[in-house]
């Protein structure tokens, strides 16, 4: 299928295995004109890495959006807010200057662009000024379970998804009202998790996953996990449901 000009796409690639990316995607990175990915100051994005197997570098079709701060402010303070609305106005006007010098722009999302991706912040603002695909893709949490042979619900099990970053009263709510879950933005929320899981009676039943499919994947038995452990940015928890089995 020939590219339209100009148009933006949003590439979803998967869990990071690139053997998990889609033929649609795949597409994409050969043909679009520009290829841009998040990435922290002084680093390679993690989307960019992922694509490596099917792109190698190349400095006239990349553009990197670095970010003005992550972890340096809490994500609920005004400055961090104020300053990445701006980050993603002057990044969709960067864009929009590629896409008017007749460009095709693949934006490079790990996992599905459509579920926690810094995507979705470019395509609200871009969404109605010029045509946008978004490729889907296996999220990691799909791969995790997956990969853990730990299949995630059964029967009429309900699955939940909880950020780590809500505050500790919330997680253990939300984990005591459903069947399943799975919990996403670890890092330095992992004691946090923790507690949680333990206050909700699941610590027996969760799995640590570490970079899902990948050649460094990690599965372990949360309770196997030593207390002290850091938790990276691929990484997550299942506690898969105990439905009906037939």
């Amino acid at each position: 299928m020939a590219l339209q000009q100009p148009r933006f796409y949003g590439i979803g690639l998967g869990p990071g295995n690139p053997d998990y990316m889609s033929v649609r995607a795949r597409e994409v990175l050969e043909k679009a004109d520009r290829l841009v990915h998040f990435c922290k100051r002084g680093r390679r994005g993690n989307a960019r890495t992922i694509a490596d197997a099917v792109v190698g570098a190349d400095p006239q079709r990349e553009i990197a959006l670095v970010y003005p701060l992550t972890t340096e402010v809490p994500a609920d303070h005004p400055d961090y807010a104020a300053a990445i609305r701006s980050f993603y106005e002057q990044s969709v006007q960067l864009l929009l200057r590629e896409a008017e010098a007749g460009l095709t722009i693949g934006v490079l999302c790990e996992g599905d662009p459509f579920f926690y991706g810094s995507f979705m912040h470019l395509w609200r603002r871009l969404k109605d000024l010029v045509p946008v695909e978004v490729v889907p893709a296996v999220t990691a949490m799909s791969g995790a379970w997956t990969h853990a042979g730990a299949p995630i619900t059964w029967g009429d099990d309900v699955l939940t998804v909880i950020p780590g970053t809500l505050p500790y009263d919330d997680l253990v709510r939300h984990l005591a009202g459903t069947d399943a879950a799975v919990l996403m933005k670890l890092g330095r929320n992992l004691p946090k998790v923790r507690a949680a899981l333990g206050a909700a009676g699941l610590t027996d039943r969760a799995i640590y996953v570490e970079r899902a499919t990948m050649i460094e994947e990690r599965i372990v038995p949360l309770s196997a996990l030593p207390e002290d452990e850091e938790a990276p940015y691929f990484s997550l928890i299942i506690v898969p449901g105990e439905g009906r089995r037939l």
